[in-house]
């Protein structure tokens, strides 16, 4: 008998998580992409930076929702940028909230070493997006 109670509890609580997280996040974020050519020898780095110390100090920030990053298996349909093998995805609750971490001092430190590994520092392709 207790089992059954039990079983309904859990039931209940984790119907009522999805409520909870829509709560959590941010009405309209905004979402960052950043598509990068990560030069072949550097990927490794990439991966250790990312995972090591820039999406730890990410997290930190207000505003922070989500941060990934992801490399190109395939084009399915259509092209992707010339020479672009990663892709940086950046969703914060705000602008605002986006702006004050670009201009901090974390990002100061942690940002430039990710940009290093790519094979073009200065051009790749930087799109900001409303989430709807």
């Amino acid at each position: 008998m207790k089992r059954r109670s039990y079983l309904k509890a859990m039931l209940a609580a984790s119907a009522a998580l999805p409520v909870v997280a829509q709560k959590k996040g941010a009405a309209n974020p905004i979402v960052l992409y950043v598509d990068m050519q990560v030069a072949p020898g550097k990927e490794k780095d990439l991966v250790r930076l990312f995972h090591e110390d820039f999406l730890p100090t990410a997290k930190k920030h207000e505003g922070f929702i989500d941060l990934k990053i992801v490399k190109l298996r395939q084009e399915v349909q259509g092209k992707a940028p010339a020479g672009m093998n990663y892709r940086f995805q950046l969703t914060c609750s705000s602008e605002e909230s986006r702006q004050k971490w670009i201009k901090s001092a974390d990002h100061a430190r942690v940002w430039p070493p990710i940009e290093a590994t790519m094979v073009d520092t200065k051009n790749y392709t930087v799109l900001l997006c409303d989430a709807i």
